[in-house]
C-alpha cells in the first residue's frame, strides 16, 4: 500500500495511475485476442458484442486518462465507471481461459 503520509492528490495519483495502466494493458490484450481468434463457445454476435464493449471501455479509459493528466492527477474515478471495466476484463479473462482449456482438450484428443 502507498505511504499514508502522502497528501491526498499524491495518494490518489499513486493509486489511480497504476490502475489506469492495468486497465489499458488488459483492454489492449483483450481486444487483440478477440480480433484474432474465433471462439467456438461464442456466437459471432456475442464475440462482436464483447469486442465492441472492450473498444467502448478503451475510449472511456482514454478520456479518463486525458482528464487525469490534464488535472495533474486531481480527478478521481467513480466506482460506477470502474466496475463495468472490471466486469469486462473479467469476462475477457474467462473467455481466454475457456479458449485455452478447449484448445488443450483438442490437443489431448489428437
Amino acid at each position: 500500500m502507498g505511504d499514508s503520509n502522502l497528501p491526498g492528490s499524491e495518494l490518489l495519483k499513486s493509486l489511480l495511475e497504476p490502475l489506469l495502466d492495468d486497465f489499458h494493458f488488459w483492454f489492449t490484450r483483450s481486444r487483440d485476442f478477440l480480433e484474432t481468434r474465433q471462439l467456438s463457445f461464442m456466437s459471432e454476435q456475442e464475440q462482436d458484442d464483447l469486442l465492441s464493449r472492450v473498444k467502448q471501455a478503451q475510449e472511456e479509459l482514454r478520456t479518463a486518462r486525458m482528464l487525469f493528466n490534464a488535472t495533474d492527477g486531481q480527478v478521481g474515478l467513480d466506482m460506477g465507471t470502474l466496475n463495468p471495466w472490471h466486469d469486462i476484463v473479467t469476462e475477457c479473462w474467462n473467455a481466454v481461459m475457456r479458449f485455452h482449456q478447449e484448445k488443450g482438450e483438442q490437443e489431448t484428443e489428437e
